[in-house]
């Protein structure tokens, strides 16, 4: 009985070393998985403010034309309270020399034609025209004689901050992990044709004084972002998504004038998924520059990644490598940081927020970047698929 009495005890002994390495084993996995509370709370980059400044142009002011300026700033967004224009007559919002400009023949639903340039709409009333690039925009009014109607009425701008007010408005999002391996997308043009032709897509999305990083998605006249940048309807209407904000040489801080387009339909959004489905105006514009596709499965721990997006709202670059130019390349470290998110060290920065975490095998969406921190996260498509399959054309 002693013996059998040992060797129970042994026996239990052992049981219960084994279930406290066991408990203990689960308790160290546990504590590499990121706590969901510890993830930073997602932000909209700051990129600019709205300046009252109440003018009128009228049928009567003997040039025809006002110029909006704000010295230094990054652009100019001119806001209307009403336009009012004879049939036939147009009015004109262009950078000076003419080099970007937009064209209006009426106001939204009062006279604006299918082939005027896009629009936003910053309360129940007015809209404002899309932004002009630098810090001037000339309003003109191309009239005709005898006419009686009354002209345009501007309440004010929004204008886009200079690079010390940038700084100011937006905290460090400790995103870029140590170094900042990002170049200009047309640095890739050669070396990485595959990488540089899919960010094509991607595009900056202006909400007034806020920035972030949206793309085409599928087939048909879809695109999406975060919700955290875009939640509701009347957000998707103040904005204007950008195609084409890109350097034409490597390292040369030389952006092309970019296709410009105004916010249409919020189609779906999901706060708990951070992701927003919409539609935009003049969607033919923007069909040339072609589209990214969704990858339905759950990301791999070790597969490549590529992003591609407008980080501080500049210029598009591309992350492709961790650390330097042709070194280890991005890849998902952490395929479950938690409940929703994948995590990976590629490097993003605030106004990424809305690109798209490209699996390199495939070449489709694997994640919806929203979170920056080192690990730097994504929603998982995986899960966001099923909420706009419905709503897409996924068909590569």
């Amino acid at each position: 009985m002693r013996a059998k009495h040992l060797l129970a005890v042994a026996a239990a002994t052992i049981a219960a070393a084994g279930a406290l390495a066991v408990a203990s084993g689960t308790a160290t996995a546990e504590s590499q998985q990121a706590d969901p509370a510890a993830l930073p709370e997602p932000s909209v980059e700051k990129v600019g403010e709205h300046v009252d400044d109440p003018t009128k142009l009228s049928y009567k002011d003997s040039d025809g034309a006002v110029t909006v300026s704000h010295p230094g700033a990054t652009y100019v967004k001119v806001n209307f309270t009403s336009l009012d224009l004879a049939p036939g007559d147009s009015l004109t919002v262009s950078a000076p020399g003419g080099t970007e400009k937009h064209t209006y023949h009426g106001a939204p639903g009062d006279g604006l034609r299918k082939t005027d340039a896009g629009y936003t709409r910053h309360g129940d009333s007015g809209f404002a025209a899309l932004s002009v690039e630098g810090d001037t925009a000339k309003v003109t009014l191309h009239r005709s004689s005898g006419s009686t109607a009354k002209g345009a009425v501007i309440e004010g701008y929004w204008r886009g901050y200079d690079t010390k007010e940038y700084a100011k408005a937006n905290a460090d999002t400790r995103s870029v992990c140590d170094n900042d391996a990002r170049r200009d997308v047309t640095c890739y043009a050669e070396s990485r044709p595959t990488e540089y032709a899919n960010a094509k897509p991607v595009a900056r999305l202006l909400m007034g004084g806020s920035a972030c990083t949206a793309f085409r998605v599928g087939n048909t006249n879809r695109l999406l972002t975060n919700n955290h940048c875009m939640s509701d309807q009347g957000t998707v209407a103040s904005s204007e998504t950008q195609f084409g904000y890109e350097c034409a040489t490597c390292g040369g801080n030389d952006p092309a004038e970019p296709t410009k387009v105004g916010g249409e339909t919020m189609v779906s959004t999901d706060a708990g998924l951070d992701y927003t489905l919409y539609s935009v105006q003049n969607f033919d514009s923007i069909s040339s520059f072609g589209t990214l596709y969704v990858e339905e499965r759950e990301p791999s721990a070790g597969e490549r990644i590529y992003i591609p997006g407008h980080g501080d709202a500049s210029p598009k670059r591309l992350s492709i490598f961790e650390e330097e130019d042709n070194g280890t390349e991005c890849s998902i470290q952490e395929p479950n940081l938690d409940s929703t998110n994948a995590g990976y060290m590629c490097d993003t920065s605030g106004g990424n927020s809305g690109s798209p975490v490209i699996a390199g095998d495939t070449n489709k969406v694997i994640a919806l970047h929203h979170l920056g921190g080192c690990h730097n996260a994504g929603t998982r498509m995986a899960l966001i698929f099923p909420e706009i399959s419905g709503d897409i054309d996924n068909n590569a």
